[in-house]
Parts: C-alpha cells; sequence; structure tokens
C-alpha cells in the first residue's frame, strides 16, 4: 500500500513539469450547468473518461470548452452581447473573464430542510446568497476571485428543547456533544461573508496545485457522498489535482490531494443548555482548529470503457496534536488497528475512508454507481471479514435518459438515489457511532456547523427518485424523497423512552427546474414536506396508541435562483 501512495505522489509531482492548462473550475452545485454536463456526458457528447467523482469539474481542460459557463456556445448567437467567454491577451498566455452573477434564494416556513446549499445555513425563514467575481490567467497561473455573502433571517422555530424532560436534555448533549452541528445559529438574523469558490493556481498539463476554498466533492453520487459535498461551506485548503484524466497504457487516472484547515461554529448544539435544575449540559469543544487532509483517486480501466473504480481517505486531527511530516501527511498509516495499535493512531485522530464504482452506458444513455465508506478501523482482516458491516455506510444510485419520439433533443430522465448512513444491526454488538461523531475531535467531521459529507447528517437515511423532462438546459419535472432523521440517535436515545416506534420520518414532494434565457439562468423548487413525529415529539402520547398525528407537522421549502453569466 505505500508503494501505491508514493507511485501517486510521483506522477502528481513528475507532470507538473508540463505544458499549462486554463484549468478554470466550475463550481460544485453551479445551478443547471453542472447537470447539463453530466447529461450530455450520458448522451455521450463528452469524454467518457472523466468521472464526475472529483469536483470542481475544469471544463476548460477536461472537455476542451472555450467558456465553462457557456457549453453550447448559445451566448455567442442568442446573448445580449452576442459573446461570450474569457478576454484574451498578451498573445494568448493570458485571460481575464466576469465570472457569472449568481443570486440564490431560500425559504422555509416551519423549521430548516435542505442540504447541499454550501455557505447557507440551516434556517427558518428567508435566506439569501449571492456570488460573484473574476477568473484571471497569465501563464501557468489562474487566480479566481469568487466571494460568497450569506443573509438569513434564521426565525425562531420549536425545536428539540420543547418540552423536554431532564432526561432527554442530557441524552440530547451526550449524543451532539460529539458533533458540531448546532440546531439553531444564534438567536438573530446571521449575515456573513465567505472566501466562496475562490482560488490560486499553478497549472501543468493534467495538473494543478493551489490554495483553493472551493467546495469539494468526492465520489459518484448526485443527490448526497459520503465523503465530500458542498453541504457545508468551503474551507481553506492546499490542493494537488488532476483538471483532466491522466491517460496510462492501462487506463487513465484522476486524483486529489488536499490538505486544509476546518472551523468552529461557535455556537452550542441548542440554544438551551442547562437542565431544570441549572446543571451545565454542554461540555465546550476545544477551541483549537482542525487540521484535514486526504486523498481522492480514481481509476477507469483501459478494457471496460465506462468503468471508474474510486477509494478515498481522510484523517483529521486538532492542530495542536500535529508534531512531524507523519501527523501532516498520515496516508501511510495502516488500516488494520492490530498493525498500527489498538487505537490506530498515536493520539486522537478521526479518519475515514471510501471505494466507489460509477459505471457509464452512453449508448443507453445510463450509468448506474455506489459507494461504500468506514469511519471505523477494523481490527485485522478476520475482524473486517466477520464484520463488513461494522460503521459502515452506503450509497447507490442510477440515472437513465429515455429520448421522447418525435421530439429531437428532448428527454425523459429518471434519477434514483439512495443513502444509508445509520449503523447497521452490529450496533447491537458493537456500536461505531455516528459516522460523522468522533469522541476525541468532537466538533466530528463538519466546518462552520455543518456536514462535510452527506446532507443528512449522522444516522440520516434518504431514498430519492425524481423523473424531469429536459432539453439542453432546460428542466422541469417532480422530485419524492423520503428522509428518516438520525436514526442513530433515536436507537441509541429516545426509543426506550416511547415504548413504541416514533422515529421522525420526511415525506417531500417538489416541483422542480432550470431554465436558461440568453444571459440568464434561471433554477427553482417547491416543495411541500409532511414531518411524521416531527422531533421525536411524544405530545398526547398514550401506550396503546401507535400512530398520534398531532406529532405531525407540514413545512413549506422553497428555492430561487437566477444567474447572469457574462
Amino acid at each position: 500500500m505505500k508503494n501505491i501512495y508514493k507511485a501517486i505522489f510521483a506522477v502528481g509531482l513528475s507532470v507538473l513539469a508540463v505544458s499549462n492548462a486554463h484549468a478554470q473550475s466550475l463550481p460544485v452545485g453551479t445551478p443547471g450547468l453542472e447537470d447539463y454536463y453530466r447529461r450530455l456526458q450520458l448522451l455521450g457528447k463528452l469524454d467518457s473518461s472523466v468521472s464526475f467523482s472529483v469536483r470542481p469539474l475544469m471544463p476548460s481542460v477536461a472537455f476542451k470548452v472555450r467558456n465553462v459557463f457557456d457549453p453550447d456556445s448559445s451566448l455567442v448567437n442568442d446573448g445580449i452581447t452576442k459573446s461570450s467567454g474569457p478576454y484574451r491577451f498578451a498573445n494568448g498566455h493570458g485571460e481575464f473573464q466576469v465570472l457569472p452573477f449568481t443570486w440564490q434564494n431560500q425559504f422555509n416556513s416551519h423549521h430548516p430542510y435542505g442540504w447541499n446549499d454550501g455557505a447557507m445555513i440551516p434556517a427558518r425563514g428567508y435566506q439569501t446568497m449571492v456570488s460573484g467575481g473574476f477568473y484571471a490567467k497569465i501563464g501557468p497561473l489562474t487566480i479566481q476571485l469568487r466571494p460568497e455573502y450569506v443573509s438569513a433571517q434564521n426565525k425562531s422555530f420549536d425545536g428539540f428543547a420543547v418540552d423536554r424532560s431532564d432526561t432527554e436534555l442530557n441524552r440530547y448533549y451526550v449524543y451532539y456533544n460529539t458533533e458540531d452541528v448546532p440546531e439553531r445559529f444564534g438567536t438573530g438574523s446571521y449575515n456573513k461573508l465567505f472566501w466562496g469558490q475562490s482560488s490560486i493556481r499553478l497549472n501543468a498539463g493534467p495538473m494543478s496545485l493551489g490554495l483553493s476554498n472551493e467546495n469539494i466533492w468526492w465520489g459518484p453520487g448526485r443527490r448526497n457522498s459520503i465523503m465530500m459535498t458542498n453541504n457545508a461551506p468551503g474551507f481553506k485548503h492546499f490542493t494537488l489535482n488532476t483538471v483532466k484524466p491522466i491517460r496510462t497504457p492501462i487506463g487513465s487516472f484522476e486524483m486529489q490531494v488536499i490538505a486544509g484547515k476546518l472551523e468552529n461554529s461557535g455556537y452550542t448544539p441548542l440554544l438551551v443548555t442547562k437542565n431544570s435544575a441549572g446543571k451545565e449540559q454542554f461540555n465546550p469543544y476545544n477551541n483549537d482548529w482542525r487540521y484535514l487532509t486526504g486523498f481522492n483517486i480514481n481509476y477507469q480501466p483501459k478494457w471496460v470503457p465506462g468503468l471508474f473504480l474510486g477509494f478515498s481517505r481522510d484523517f483529521m486531527s486538532y492542530h495542536e496534536d500535529l508534531h512531524g511530516f507523519g501527523d501532516y501527511f498520515p496516508f501511510f498509516t495502516a488500516f488494520q488497528k492490530a498493525k498500527s495499535g489498538l487505537d490506530g493512531d498515536p493520539f486522537d485522530r478521526d479518519q475515514r475512508l471510501s471505494m466507489y464504482a460509477r459505471w457509464l452506458f452512453p449508448k443507453a444513455h445510463a450509468e448506474v454507481y455506489f459507494e461504500y465508506g468506514l469511519n471505523d478501523n477494523s481490527y485485522n482482516l478476520r475482524d473486517f471479514a466477520g464484520s463488513p458491516d461494522h460503521s459502515r455506510a452506503y450509497l447507490f444510485g442510477f440515472s437513465k435518459m429515455v429520448p421522447i419520439k418525435g421530439r429531437k433533443d428532448e428527454f425523459i430522465q429518471v434519477n434514483a438515489e439512495i443513502n444509508q448512513l445509520s449503523q447497521s444491526v452490529d450496533r447491537l454488538v458493537r456500536p461505531a457511532g455516528g459516522f460523522y461523531r468522533h469522541s476525541g475531535v468532537r466538533q466530528g467531521y463538519t466546518n462552520l456547523g455543518q456536514v462535510l459529507g452527506a446532507g443528512t447528517g449522522s444516522g440520516g437515511n434518504l431514498q430519492s427518485i425524481d423523473v424531469s423532462w429536459v432539453r439542453g438546459l432546460k428542466s422541469f419535472g417532480l422530485g419524492f424523497e423520503r428522509y428518516e432523521h438520525n436514526a442513530d440517535f433515536y436507537e441509541e436515545f429516545i426509543n426506550d423512552l416511547n415504548g413504541n416506534s416514533r422515529r421522525w420520518v420526511d415525506f417531500a414532494l417538489a416541483a422542480q427546474g432550470t431554465w436558461d434565457y440568453k444571459n440568464l439562468i434561471f433554477s427553482a423548487k417547491l416543495q411541500g414536506i409532511k414531518s411524521l413525529n416531527y422531533q421525536w415529539r411524544m405530545k398526547n402520547y398514550t401506550a396503546d396508541q401507535y400512530y398520534i398525528p398531532t406529532n405531525d407537522v407540514f413545512n413549506f421549502h422553497g428555492e430561487f435562483g437566477v444567474s447572469y453569466r457574462f
């Protein structure tokens, strides 16, 4: 395994000696455009060696697109200025482009809902985010400045602490003292400016080395991913990554290695921190910042076109615990505890790994994918073979585009995905804890109060399906999802108090779509959510009644965005 890691770094450093590349990124979650590129690949119109599992994408290099934000060149023909893309100077060695100005809006009527919205926070009421900036290139150096500003009403709502006993409050804190995911971000409005999707890079051939604050997405999932998503705000990190696949005699490779800084939210899990007797329930987190490092590599075998096999691993620890190269880059740490000490590390380090695959079928306009992650090391190979589902999380999904007969370039697209973050039945013998929690690094796998991985969070399970009409950048359809909130917390701390099943489950139906008009791209989502047993509440509980309608609530979730492309 050590030789594999060394080979990865050797390849990465050697290719930096080649010619420069543009390396302008398409931010993770860009409304309309990111899905559009993926649809083009399903239709066989884009390079099938790009995995879509190491994002942000670099379409200017990977797909040879002149303007990342105008992939179909429609702005040149129908745009307001009849032009698009970067302004070139210095005999083509320099470029300058004004990046799209984007305005995203969100509203929740009853309580926070939604994920994969970057710097936005879980909040009730109205919330808005604006972003924009510029991209510049001179030789191998590129600078992308794209800050984000977020403003949220952050209105009060009925949270977990309402009408709770001291026992219930204590159990909540036992769980959430090991994960920095506040239920509400303070008591007033929330306003914050972020570096957003900004970066500075040196680019050479298929490689890029730089400092970035961009959101990262690792893995093939569409709605969620186990390791990295845009659920939380971007974080400052050094990155060495491919901007297009590296082709070899045995197939193509993509990779990314990061080393970054994670920050605390500064808020408590609940606004209420003391029980009825005045005893403090919240155990303050270590104020030290957290160091996160990891890698993601995937391989497309030459002999199996369209198949991608990937592996990622990350490590997190407090900055004060880092004392040498091996602490900053622990990639050679053995996975099995038997080979690295019973606790797995010389100090308390949080870590997880993921294996994934994506199989693309351009002729069928379809894809299938899965991801399998672990957040607690097995003692040895025998331990893993006997209990491979200990500490596991998984994700499975597929997409299919069906041509509409007699309608050129129009399709019905079906996407379905399942992600399971709750523990398996193995928890009854050996609990693994929440997937993003950690008893040593007690903020867990979070940045500024939000999980870096799947937006459904520790113990959260999601089943979703959406059906849409698509044509070019335009799409319109319906989506349905079932979301079970933190089954791990329920099983360990709530179930025995209920005497009966009282899982908190949301059923949501949404109308959603994107539409382009000249330089504008509009996106919208109107979603109705029925929350059964909201907050695992026991109002009007009687032992002989299984279902109590008064514990259900309705929530409206709305999104609207508009982006102007230059």
